[in-house]
């Protein structure tokens, strides 16, 4: 996700606490910004997850 994305998330989410609040064009964007984001950050930490490689110090 790039840094012009993330920036749209936030500035969403800052106007829908205002008294203003979101469209049901904008609710339905930053659904799908916020599903992109949470399928990337399990992308990252599943590939992390894959990378760990267990030591045991004590078996020789």
């Amino acid at each position: 996700m790039n840094q012009e994305k993330i920036n749209r998330i936030n500035e969403l989410a800052r106007k829908s606490r205002t008294a203003e609040g979101l469209t049901e064009e904008e609710k339905a964007e930053q659904a799908v910004l916020r599903q992109e984001y949470r399928d990337g950050v399990k992308r990252n930490l599943t590939g992390q997850l894959d990378n760990i490689e267990f030591v045991d110090v004590d078996k020789k």
